[in-house]
């Protein structure tokens, strides 16, 4: 009788991948599985064929002969496939459904993942920096509190001259099976709680954790140009990790504080300034603090309120490198307060004498009074 081609058994294509033949098996194994269909001969054959054609296509060198050969480049796979029975070497019903979970759960194949230490947490730290220090760069100290590795014990949870014992319930792998009829699922061992040893004599320091809270005091290089929202990550310097795993990380958020005089939009500062109704009409100099220094800005005669006027290269330089910002300089004409009866007195008749100029000395009022003449013509005459 002719033997049935193994991708055809498997149902996968010629070309299927490692992880879909092995899926294909597993999920033909959960259905014809012998310990799922005592008695069954019919089952317990086909599950011998599937056992068969995942043997060799699971394995790299039998997959390649059988695709150049057929079933004469691997000839003694039948027959080793099937003379190991269900009870000297062939997978059980639990072996594999323990696989599928600990594909899911990350608890790993087989029998005995074994114990394994565990990657200390991540910590933040919230800083507040003000705008010279984020914009220029600086070193800061700060102290955290964070669990580190008991000096003590040296993080074994011991008491000195003492040491961890394997736990007996698990064998020292951290995890059991628990059978329940063909199901088998693995758990965390309930006595040692995963680790994989018991502590008789615990460390008076940690009380048999490993771990102490302590503050630490770290020094912080900020970088120049970062800004809110951007955070810093040193490495290992988070908590310390469990049963001998890695320390977690610690990110520095940063925060910048609000300037009582500049503004920042990504890397470009912006301030407002105020100026004289004389500065503005007459025009003049006006000295602008940048974060470098002071800068003279001149002011053209005839300036209105709200011009701006760009300080290119005087902004932020990026913290990842490039062209530093520029600074933008908003002028508003500050109206004069508090005026005596001759300055009173002289502005009235300067506002007599720019009457008589019209629309020379007042560009813009004479341009808007021209648009509002012609709205109201416009609904006398639309009222018609």
């Amino acid at each position: 009788m002719a033997r049935r081609d193994y991708y055809e058994i498997l149902g996968v294509a010629r070309n299927a991948s490692e992880a879909e033949i092995k899926k294909a098996f597993r999920r033909l194994a959960m259905k014809y599985h012998p310990d799922r269909n005592p008695g069954d001969k019919a089952a317990e054959e086909r599950f011998k064929e599937i056992k068969e054609a995942y043997d060799v296509l699971s394995d790299p060198q039998k997959r390649a002969a059988y695709d150049q050969f057929g079933h004469a480049g691997v000839g003694g796979a039948g027959a080793a496939a099937g003379a190991g029975g269900f009870g000297a070497g062939g997978p059980s019903f639990a072996d594999i459904f323990g696989d599928i979970f600990g594909d899911i759960f990350g608890t790993g194949g087989g029998r005995g993942g074994g114990a394994r230490g565990y990657r200390g947490a991540d910590l933040r730290y919230d800083l507040e920096l003000s705008l010279e220090e984020a914009v220029q760069g600086t070193k800061v100290r700060i102290r955290v509190p964070a669990l580190e590795t008991c000096e003590t014990c040296a993080g074994s949870g011991a008491r000195p001259g003492t040491r961890p014992v394997t736990c007996p319930t698990c064998d020292g792998h951290g995890q059991v099976r628990v059978q329940q009829g063909f199901f088998s699922i693995q758990q965390t061992c309930p006595r040692c709680r995963g680790a994989g040893t018991l502590i008789p004599d615990p460390c008076p320091e940690c009380r048999g954790r490993g771990r102490v809270r302590r503050e630490k005091t770290l020094e912080v290089n900020i970088p120049p140009g970062v800004d809110t929202g951007d955070r810093i990550r040193l490495a290992g310097e988070g908590e310390a990790g469990e049963r001998g795993g890695p320390p977690g990380d610690l990110y520095v958020q940063i925060r910048v504080r609000e300037h009582p005089i500049f503004t920042r939009e990504d890397n470009d500062l912006y301030c407002e300034v105020p100026i004289s109704i004389t500065t503005a009409a007459l025009g003049g100099e006006l000295e602008i603090p940048t974060l470098d220094g002071r800068v003279v800005v001149r002011i053209p005669r005839g300036t209105q309120s709200g011009r701006v006027f760009r300080l290119r290269g005087k902004g932020v330089r990026p913290v990842r490198g490039g062209p530093p910002g520029d600074m933008l300089v908003r002028v508003v004409v500050e109206t004069p307060v508090n005026l005596t009866p001759r300055q009173e007195r002289l502005l009235r008749e300067l506002e007599e004498t720019m009457r008589e100029g019209g629309e020379r000395h007042s560009p813009q009022a004479s341009s808007w009074w021209d648009g509002v003449k012609r709205f109201f013509e416009q609904m006398t005459g639309g009222g018609r």
